[in-house]
């Protein structure tokens, strides 16, 4: 019986819209590299920014580029999130379900830590969680199994009882890796074809279905 729900964050809780390929190639512009298109950049989200910037700079960028890069990334992206960001439909009321039911909602994100913090309040969704991890905590980014070692280990769940939940193949490998069950959502997915090449336990299209995960 699953008890631990594990969610990513974006593309999986909330939309943001074009906010993260916005802000990838302004920031990209203003440091005077070439531009990837939207598909380039949705292809590599949910991955942390200092996985996914030394591929836009084509491995060019030094070390104290790549913070500023990261540094600006962040401050752009909160500014346009900030307007950009809503849940997706249905996600409030099966997060408050799972919560009456007592089960425990965890998110893993390639989010930094305070930034998920603020956006689960912007969003008036943090009461349902018991706790989150962002990318500045763990070892070894997404898909390496860190982030859900990580939260099993810091609040002492069997992963017989997790499932890892997420739009993107890397939170899938993440969880396969982590030994948890998986669940890949079409809802917020750029590549559905990726998650099914995962195999992950479940593949749903509807948030509301996260209830009837067993």
């Amino acid at each position: 019986m699953l008890q631990n729900y594990l969610f990513d964050f974006d593309g999986t809780l909330a939309d943001s819209g074009t906010t993260t390929v916005d802000a990838i190639q302004v920031v990209l512009a203003d440091y005077k590299f070439t531009q990837p298109s939207a598909d380039e950049i949705r292809y590599y989200m949910g991955i942390p920014i200092e996985t996914s910037f030394p591929i836009w700079t084509d491995h060019q960028a030094d070390d104290k580029t790549l913070a500023a890069m990261y540094a600006d990334f962040r401050q752009i992206y909160g500014e346009l999130e900030r307007v950009n960001i809503k849940l997706f439909a249905g996600i409030k009321d099966v997060l408050a379900t799972l919560k009456a039911d007592n089960k425990e909602l965890f998110v893993v994100t390639s989010k930094a830590s305070g930034a998920i913090k603020r956006s689960l309040k912007q969003l008036a969704i943090e009461q349902y969680f018991t706790g989150t991890i962002g990318s500045d905590q763990v070892d070894h980014y997404k898909p390496a199994p860190d982030g859900v070692l990580n939260i099993a280990r810091q609040y002492q769940l069997n992963l017989d009882q997790c499932i890892m939940i997420g739009d993107a193949k890397y939170d899938l490998q993440m969880g396969n890796v982590a030994g948890v069950a998986t669940c890949g959502c079409k809802w917020g997915a750029y590549d559905v074809a990726s998650l099914e090449k995962e195999k992950p336990t479940y593949l749903i299209d509807y948030p509301q279905e996260l209830l009837t995960l067993r």
